[in-house]
């Protein structure tokens, strides 16, 4: 894996998702999301995007929050792990671990676009929203 240009950790530019109908460019969780991309050597990936400015649960609680607490909390943020496999044009995610469990044991393709110390992780046409869209992250070498 020493000639895997993956390896390391990025920090996210920016997130946007273009519709195929119309191009139209939408920031699912701002134009100023935050967040890291970690490809390890062993061959394990981890995610995390999050709105900058989240609420935090009145009680302090990690375990009590309400249902509105929670459900604002996984509003505003995307995190999933697991395995990787780097393809060259194309890295395949084998998710393990995710807070949207529909993607729990599915292989997620990204499309890889690398300049100098970008990364761009790009998706083929998946359904964001209720509309079809591609998934577009830019992300900076740390």
């Amino acid at each position: 894996m020493a000639s895997n240009p993956l390896i390391g950790t990025w920090r996210l530019v920016s997130w946007e998702n273009r519709s195929l109908a119309d191009g139209q460019v939408s920031y699912p969780l701002g134009e100023d999301a935050v967040g890291y991309i970690i490809y390890g050597q062993d061959r394990y990936m981890s995610v995390a995007i999050m709105t900058p400015e989240r609420s935090t649960f009145a009680a302090g609680d990690l375990l009590s929050g309400s249902a509105q607490e929670r459900a604002r909390a996984a509003g505003t943020y995307v995190s999933y792990c697991g395995r990787y496999e780097f393809l060259g044009e194309t890295v395949i995610h084998y998710v393990e671990l995710s807070l949207f469990p529909n993607w729990v044991g599915v292989e997620q393709e990204r499309l890889v676009k690398l300049e100098e110390n970008r990364l761009t992780l790009s998706t083929r046409p998946i359904l964001l929203s209720g509309e079809q869209r591609t998934a577009h992250l830019i992300w900076e070498r740390v």
